[in-house]
């Protein structure tokens, strides 16, 4: 990908702090991007030189605006709830999904932001039903139907991007230009919400079983991949590319769709440990996750405990459902890079993360060998008198 950005371009990425807003903020640095990430968190990794972290918090409008003076785009990647127990804090996810977005909306116009692109989700159509290469021209998955609140109020929050594109801008020097990318579920090296979560599981011995049908088909997209794709629909929101994805929504992942299971056999073998060779049925993993989620609100006031899975999971890593990506390539000119899970397996091993081999106490092997020895001799007089 050939991008020459203007030296003078300045692009803010809300969720700055987190995993891929880190990532893509860190990549448009290195192409001379004057970049700002604005979080509510700082990042777990060190921020170049050059980069501006803002910490502030997007459920309030003045923050977001103070932090989007004099950029040219905003790359909204900000969002919460979107596995584990935080699918379950419904409060907390509508505000930062959809106030959130909102905010992030008005302060764009306010502050004269021409470019918005905004990080979606597969989930704002998908809610269990099996899809099988679907496209653009699918409608939103009706609201009532979504499994977890984090998938309707993305869908909430993406409607409301795409419909303010056009919206005049204060200071009267054009319109705003929005589109919204719909990613698969992100893999790469240093992951820190699913990849740290199948670990744990796994040191727990929680990882017992694959489920579904063993020809389910879902995608993934690689953390550059993603950071790529947003880097073209930028620009692709500019009047150089004629403003081809102005009020667009593009899929977005890797090439092929595959097994989710044998998607993390490399990750999961690589780390030392024993991949599941038991399967079972669908219907059972999500009547289980379905319990859990009544337990989680029952006893949440006194113990918030990470659930295994959530129905919604289930759904997304045991339902086939997979997209073309042929607009976005078309489009934008996307075209993901292969990449393998070798570097994310030795990204993990590098710090210290696999299957842990029990060391052996020697003083206590010594004592085990010395009463062996003892009960040995002790019975071999015996032995030796008998056999005479």
């Amino acid at each position: 990908m050939s991008i020459q950005p203007s030296p003078k371009e300045t692009v803010v990425i809300t969720g700055g702090g987190g995993y891929f807003g880190h990532r893509l903020g860190c990549t448009l640095h290195q192409k001379g991007v004057n970049v700002i990430l604005f979080d509510v968190r700082k990042p777990v990794q060190d921020v170049p030189d050059g980069i501006q972290f803002i910490q502030g918090d997007i459920r309030s409008l003045s923050a977001v605006e103070e932090a989007f003076t004099n950029a040219s785009c905003v790359i909204h990647t900000a969002s919460y709830g979107m596995s584990g127990r935080e699918q379950l804090q419904t409060q907390l996810t509508e505000e930062v999904n959809v106030k959130g977005t909102e905010n992030v909306i008005q302060a764009c116009i306010s502050r004269s932001v021409p470019r918005l692109v905004y990080t979606s989700t597969f989930n704002v159509v998908f809610g269990g039903q099996s899809i099988r290469n679907g496209d653009e021209s699918m409608p939103y998955l009706p609201l009532n139907r979504h499994a977890d609140n984090y998938s309707r109020t993305k869908a909430i929050a993406e409607n409301k991007v795409l419909r303010s594109n056009g919206q005049p801008l204060a200071n009267k020097s054009g319109c705003l230009k929005t589109c919204a990318l719909r990613s698969a579920g992100i893999y790469g090296p240093g992951e820190q919400r699913h990849l740290p979560r199948i670990i744990n599981n796994l040191d727990q011995g929680l990882f017992v079983f694959s489920y579904g049908d063993r020809n389910n088909l879902v995608q993934f997209v690689h953390v550059d991949n993603l950071a790529s794709a947003h880097i073209l629909a930028a620009k692709g929101l500019t009047d150089e590319k004629n403003q081809i994805a102005a009020g667009q929504a593009y899929f977005i992942a890797d090439a092929a769709p595959i097994d989710n299971f044998q998607f993390f056999r490399p990750f999961i073998e690589g780390l030392g440990y024993k991949f599941p060779s038991i399967r079972v049925p669908l219907f059972l993993i999500y009547f289980m996750s379905y319990l859990t989620e009544w337990l989680h609100f029952l006893i949440k006031p006194i113990y918030n405990f990470q659930p295994l899975l959530t129905r919604a999971e289930v759904y997304k890593t045991g339902v086939t459902h997979y997209f073309s990506i042929d607009k976005a390539k078309k489009e934008l000119g996307y075209e993901p890079q292969s990449f393998t899970m070798q570097e994310v397996v030795e990204w993990y091993r590098a710090r210290g993360y696999g299957k842990k081999v029990k060391s052996h106490n020697v003083l206590w092997d010594a004592a085990v060998v010395a009463l062996l020895v003892v009960v040995v001799l002790a019975w071999a007089p015996r032995v030796v008198g008998l056999a005479l």
